[in-house]
């Protein structure tokens, strides 16, 4: 019997957190690459939240993950970008 890779049943709904400094562009950035690969996103559902000194902000995108490869493509092409700080 083989182990599953992964602890997810798809599709599911998942939070992916994004959290960078808060420069103009930065949520229209995420939003593109969050759309390139859950091209259903809707994007009035991105939650923003301002860091309390206001140099951060954190978004939390929940898409609807269909593969655990989306989810790593996903994850790789937010963090490879030069504004994101994290991701989650």
């Amino acid at each position: 019997m083989t182990e599953p890779t992964t602890l997810l049943e798809f599709p599911c709904a998942f939070p992916v957190k994004i959290m960078g400094e808060a420069k103009d562009g930065f949520a229209d950035a995420m939003l593109e690459i969050v759309l390139r690969h859950a091209p259903d996103f809707a994007p009035a559902s991105m939650e923003m939240k301002a860091s309390s000194a206001g140099k951060y902000v954190s978004l939390t995108c929940t898409i609807t993950a269909t593969s655990q490869e989306q989810l790593d493509a996903l994850y790789r092409e937010i963090s490879a970008h030069p504004m994101v700080a994290m991701a989650l």
